[in-house]
């Protein structure tokens, strides 16, 4: 699965910012890759949709993040495909559960730290999640992800931001 591993790479270290150099790569799980940035002090799973059938504004992802800093964890964060519709609805449907999400121009979030939790309970025993929303342009887009992997990044990002 060496296109997993360079896409979770090339994800890790260009999509959210900060210097490749400093960033800490933690493994690949599946397709979700972990790493732990050191300053500031933030470590996160991530994962592209796969598979992308068309392509976007932006390089789509989804992330779960920690910020020990911040009091932080396990914030979900997605990075749209496209820049959703004035103030349409961004979903997250994982398995028969569906979250509302607080969005942006092209990214979304859960509304809630509660919210963070109950969608990382559910990724864990979920195969799929998919992101859905109405496009500026015209037309929907739907991203999904699979989440083999996914709970072992998200605890190898924890326990990274754990340790001191």
């Amino acid at each position: 699965m060496r296109g997993a591993a360079t896409i979770i790479i090339t994800a890790g270290t260009m999509l959210l910012g900060g210097s490749a150099w400093a960033r800490d790569p933690l493994g690949v799980f599946g397709s979700w890759g972990a790493f732990r940035d050191t300053a500031p002090r933030r470590c996160f799973a991530i994962a592209e949709p796969d598979p992308i059938r068309t392509r976007g504004d932006w390089r789509p992802f989804a992330s779960i993040a920690n910020w020990p800093a911040r009091g932080i964890r396990n914030q979900l964060h997605i990075r749209l495909r496209k820049n959703r519709a004035g103030d349409t609805a961004v979903t997250l449907s994982i398995g028969d559960q569906r979250f509302p999400l607080v969005a942006g121009r092209a990214d979304a979030w859960a509304a809630d730290p509660r919210a963070d939790a109950a969608i990382v309970r559910a990724l864990r025993s979920s195969e799929w999640m998919i992101v859905s929303a109405k496009a500026e342009k015209g037309g929907s887009f739907v991203d999904s992800y699979r989440l083999r992997g996914a709970a072992t990044a998200i605890d190898a990002s924890t326990i990274a931001c754990a340790k001191r």
